[in-house]
């Protein structure tokens, strides 16, 4: 396993940091909290798709691509992210969204148009459809598009969160620190597949806890398959004999709420907790959603108060302007 040897375009500032929550633990009464800012990691205002878009875009460029097609809900953070790699690299970028063009373009959408993308509007029930046909007539133009999947979450983006937990090891060591649970939110299974078998290759022993921002259904079993198969396609990726099952990936249900992009008083509670509590803001979809379980979690003594828990913020501050109106 020669992780050097994989192709990579650099997008992120790493390492990011990790910082004490001292008052919000002092707050909650324990348990010590720390936080992972990959809101940080610098790429059109941050986000955690950066770690998964410098292996992308490196097999795309090793490949030969001219331009990058991804697919999101409106205010995606990772279309915003893939978007702002194809500007570095100099590729052009197609974006296909869910939903109805806004009459104003706010938040990741006012984003989007300033880093150059096209956007293409769609029902989501036609997504499989409209990226054929426009991958049929990319090519019949000449040009020669790669495909980022949602989220970046396939074995090649993963990969950026397997070194992501190279990285969290090495900081811990260097500060003789033991984190006893890794929390992060988890929704189309790339950044936790590279967390479960990076933690693996790393030696971590933390406890790992996907909190699940858009399902509510731990009965069957089938996301945890599916992350245990992007760790697996992400193995076999890097050269590792490691494998992982779904029984090794752990995921937290029921904070849900009204459904994906909805916001409600578990989003909004947390984003002010923390913001006034830590001058640390979060998005209303993802970070805002994980970090909202996860102060649920504390109150309800998940956690013993002597224990360190880590918050991996996975970034998307700049969809929080979209939804203005929420907290008002």
């Amino acid at each position: 396993m020669n992780l050097d040897a994989l192709p990579r375009f650099p997008l992120a500032q790493l390492p990011t940091p990790v910082e004490e929550l001292k008052n919000l633990s002092r707050q909650l009464g324990g348990p010590e909290i720390l936080i992972k800012r990959d809101d940080q990691t610098g790429l059109a205002l941050g986000g955690n798709k950066a770690r998964k878009l410098e292996f992308l875009l490196g097999q795309a460029l090793q490949q030969g691509a001219d331009t990058l097609i991804t697919l999101g809900a409106a205010q995606s953070n990772h279309c915003r992210q893939t978007a702002a790699a194809a500007a570095k690299a100099g590729l052009r970028c197609e974006l296909i969204l869910n939903g109805k063009k806004p009459e104003v373009a706010n938040g990741n959408l006012l984003l989007n148009n300033l880093l150059g993308a096209t956007s293409h509007w769609i029902e989501r029930s036609q997504r499989a459809a409209e990226l054929r046909a426009m991958d049929e007539a990319l090519r019949a133009q000449g040009r020669k598009p790669y495909l980022v999947p949602v989220g970046g979450s396939n074995g090649v983006g993963a990969t950026g969160y397997l070194v992501a937990m190279l990285e969290l090891e090495a900081q811990l060591r260097a500060s003789g620190r033991r984190v006893d649970h890794i929390l992060f939110g988890t929704s189309s299974g790339g950044t936790q597949a590279g967390v479960v078998l990076g933690a693996r290759l790393a030696g971590l022993t933390s406890r790992l806890h996907g909190l699940s921002i858009d399902k509510n259904d731990p009965e069957h079993f089938e996301y945890e398959a599916e992350v245990a198969q992007i760790a697996n396609d992400c193995a076999a990726y890097i050269g590792s004999p490691e494998r992982v099952t779904r029984e090794d990936v752990n995921v937290v249900y029921g904070y849900k709420g009204e459904g994906y992009g909805v916001v409600g008083s578990l989003e909004r509670d947390a984003i002010r907790l923390l913001a006034c509590s830590e001058g640390i803001i979060l998005d209303p979809v993802y970070a805002g959603r994980a970090f909202g379980a996860l102060v649920d979690l504390i109150r309800k003594g998940v956690f013993r108060r002597n224990e360190t828990v880590l918050f991996w913020h996975t970034g998307g501050t700049p969809a929080l302007f979209a939804y203005a109106g929420e907290f008002a």
